[in-house]
């Protein structure tokens, strides 16, 4: 009987070693990490055939590598944790000025058009002799019925913005199909760089020194300046004299610190990435640790904290927390305060939605002094201490 209770647990082991074993998921735990990565060509091939990096094996601008390398370390990294990094340098592509456009008649009388009253009244539902800048886009194909490709028009008319009205002189450049408004040459910088007078205009002699002078001009141009970035392109229409007065138009890149004509050779660059939430994106936090000027700021500019705090932190770059008893004790909520204007001061204009601020301060604490770092998130209109 014993001999047969084996034999059926035998026949029982056979048959289950037999059988399709379920496949064990890979339990292969998740991790953190900080990785350092050049991509190679390989990574660019992990994109999708749809993305231009996947056969130029670059990136044009670091916009564009914000926006694909998290994709690239999605698919090469699939196990790594939330709170994992990566420094990654990649190649930005050349980038190549386009040409300068070349109208077909840019003599001065011929593209140069002052509005009348009447002209004004010619845009349906206008009923006042003034435009906005989409208004006056909006005109221009009504007054020019048959444009050609890079028809350029500068137009004087009254601007009304922001309850204000001024008499400006803009010019418009038809490309792709439609109107679009370019950087003009005013009479007031013709003077900056010497060239103003009756005419207002260049000459031969100024050819060698033309795209030196727009850079110049563009830099100078806080409407330009404080927003350009890497392989932006400006069309310059400008005034020229030579066996005729014309209106002519030159095409200038931005090669991160001038305005020039000459092709911006590939370069590589390093961004930091973090994930977050399964989701890898480039890591704006800024890491800032306050200078003695930013002391004088506080002491002398804010209403951050006491007057006699104020008063100490301009003397002594540091903050005392020593005792609450002090006339010139500092709470963490007036340190608070008192950093976020400095935040305020320097970053509002650049900061975006969501990003961090590290601030790292000097801080004064019965005899001792240690340097203490605090984060803050700019929420889209303020920098506040997250939650």
């Amino acid at each position: 009987m014993k001999k047969i209770y084996y034999l059926l647990a035998f026949v029982a082991m056979a048959f289950t070693a037999c059988q399709k074993q379920p496949i064990i998921p890979n339990t292969t735990p998740k991790h953190e990490a900080k990785l350092t990565l050049t991509l190679a060509s390989a990574d660019y091939k992990l994109l999708d055939t749809s993305i231009y990096a996947n056969k130029s094996l670059s990136f044009h601008s670091d916009e564009d590598a914000k926006l694909y390398v998290p994709k690239i370390l999605a698919a090469k990294y699939p196990l790594v944790d939330d709170k994992s990094t990566a420094d990654v340098t990649y190649t930005i592509t050349a980038l190549v000025p386009p040409a300068s456009p070349k109208p077909a008649d840019s003599t001065f009388a011929k593209v140069a058009y002052t509005l009348t009253n009447g002209d004004y009244l010619l845009l349906p539902g206008n009923k006042f002799t003034d435009f906005s800048a989409a208004q006056i886009l909006s005109w221009l194909p009504i007054h020019y019925t048959k444009p050609v490709a890079n028809q350029l028009a500068l137009v004087t008319f009254t601007y009304f913005e922001n309850g204000v009205t001024s008499t400006v002189a803009q010019s418009f450049l038809y490309v792709n199909g439609a109107w679009k408004k370019i950087y003009t040459i005013t009479p007031a910088q013709y003077t900056a760089i010497g060239k103003g007078g009756t005419f207002n205009d260049f000459s031969s002699s100024d050819d060698a020194q033309l795209t030196n002078y727009f850079n110049t001009l563009l830099k100078a141009d806080l409407a330009v300046s404080s927003t350009v970035k890497t392989g932006d392109v400006q069309y310059v229409s400008y005034k020229y004299f030579g066996g005729g007065t014309f209106q002519r138009v030159i095409a200038l890149m931005f090669d991160g610190t001038n305005w020039t004509t000459q092709t911006l050779p590939s370069t590589t660059s390093t961004l930091s990435f973090a994930r977050d939430k399964g989701v890898w994106a480039a890591n704006s936090t800024v890491n800032y640790t306050l200078v003695k000027d930013d002391y004088t700021y506080i002491g002398t500019q804010t209403t951050a904290g006491t007057a006699a705090g104020r008063a100490s932190v301009a003397k002594y770059p540091d903050f005392n927390t020593s005792a609450d008893t002090d006339t010139d004790f500092w709470s963490p909520d007036n340190v608070n305060a008192a950093l976020i204007a400095v935040l305020t001061n320097k970053f509002k204009s650049t900061a975006i939605p969501n990003q961090s601020f590290i601030v790292t301060y000097a801080d004064y604490k019965f005899g001792k002094t240690t340097n203490v770092a605090k984060t803050f998130v700019y929420d889209g209109t303020a920098f506040v201490v997250p939650k």
